[in-house]
């Protein structure tokens, strides 16, 4: 038996009967699970090892890169600024980063981050080396490049590049990177253990990712898709090394484990407010399903709606029983998941990646299970 820890409400027995099932018959090794109802933890599990070799369990304080999950995290921080006043997601982005308006982006506007539509997927220019971890290297070169086709015309998936180019207009509006400013205006006032850019001293909690079976297959056709995940390369060992881990790519390393996941999104379920503190307007949490695409995305080749920042349940995705439904996962099977309507927020994160890029059933089978105990 794999050893199961944490706490789950009796009314909520489905998630851990379908977390235990995830060891059982999906072959997880480590993992953590974590869900609020109406605002209230109902569930904060975790169980396994930190390696096949099952020598060392996972920890209640164990962390792990979470990859695109992470991306959840950059959209609400811009969320909180469009909240306060302080961005307009329909302006410009060249408003506020001037330099960008190069190559033909005056018009490119900031809700085409949010939504991977910018047209900046990957890059031109080859990012060899650390030069995925050089913050300004990043945002001039993206600054400089022309787009891979019209703005807000439909989604590319940015999966390395989003975080940089959200991460920017959070740097030019606050003067803050964006990893410091989601600690603290988000990460510590609601106590989260989740980290953009992690410090040394959480290094010994880190727990090792185990690479998927088969790695990102695309074919070297020169398409938009083949570009994009090439450069910049998604490695999977390279999330073991300390340039990886201090580095700020906030569409793709935080760090942070199930229960700090849900600690942060309870907001996003919960009209801006989680755990006594307001984070930002219930309007603000609204934006999230102001539909911007619609259609097969250009990386991704999946049919996928994008919000604002966030994927949005349609008939082309149904997520669940509600209308305001959104996700985003992370490459291996991480998830977020956040229904507004029923105030019920989920994240499930592993070791033993999968191949997909946004999650995968292990995660799914969760918010399954969620929503059988909220029906009966």
């Amino acid at each position: 038996m794999t050893p199961i820890h944490g706490q789950c409400s009796a009314k909520f027995a489905p998630i851990k009967a379908a977390f235990e099932k995830n060891f059982k018959e999906a072959n997880d090794i480590g993992a953590s699970v974590a869900v609020t109802y109406e605002g209230e933890y109902v569930v904060d599990l975790w169980g396994g090892h930190l390696t096949a070799a099952r020598e060392t369990e996972w920890a209640e304080d164990t962390i792990i890169n979470v990859w695109s999950s992470t991306k959840t995290m950059a959209a609400m921080s811009m969320l909180l600024l469009a909240d306060r006043g302080e961005v307009d997601l329909y302006s410009p982005v060249a408003k506020y980063w001037p330099e960008f308006a190069a190559n033909g982006k005056a018009d490119t506007e900031v809700r085409h981050f949010m939504s991977h539509s910018a047209g900046l997927s990957g890059m031109d220019t080859p990012v060899s080396g650390d030069a995925l971890y050089d913050w300004d290297w990043m945002t001039k070169e993206l600054a400089a490049q022309a787009p891979w086709w019209e703005a807000g015309s439909q989604s590319g998936y940015h999966a390395l590049t989003q975080g940089h180019l959200i991460g920017e207009v959070v740097r030019r509006v606050t003067g803050q990177s964006l990893g410091a400013f989601f600690k603290q205006e988000i990460a510590d006032p609601l106590g989260a253990d989740f980290h953009i850019g992690t410090p040394e001293e959480h290094f010994p909690r880190i727990c090792p990712l185990t690479p998927p079976l088969a790695a990102i297959q695309m074919p070297d056709d020169g398409s938009i898709a083949s570009r994009s995940m090439t450069n910049p390369a998604i490695d999977v060992s390279a999330v073991q090394s300390a340039a990886w881990r201090k580095a700020e790519i906030p569409a793709a390393n935080g760090h942070g484990n199930a229960r700090s996941i849900v600690q942060i999104q309870t907001a996003m379920a919960n009209g801006g407010s989680a755990f006594g503190k307001q984070i930002m307007s219930e309007e603000g949490a609204r934006r999230i399903f102001d539909e911007q695409t619609r259609g097969t995305d250009l990386v991704l080749n999946i049919p996928v709606v994008f919000g604002m920042g966030y994927g949005i349940s349609s008939d082309l995705m149904p997520l669940g029983p509600n209308k305001h439904t959104c996700f985003w996962g992370g490459y291996g099977g991480s998830l977020v998941f956040v229904d507004q309507d029923a105030r019920l927020c989920l994240s499930y994160v592993m070791n033993r990646m999968e191949s997909g890029l946004v999650g995968d059933t292990r995660g799914m089978s969760l918010v399954m299970a969620a929503y059988q105990s909220i029906m009966g």
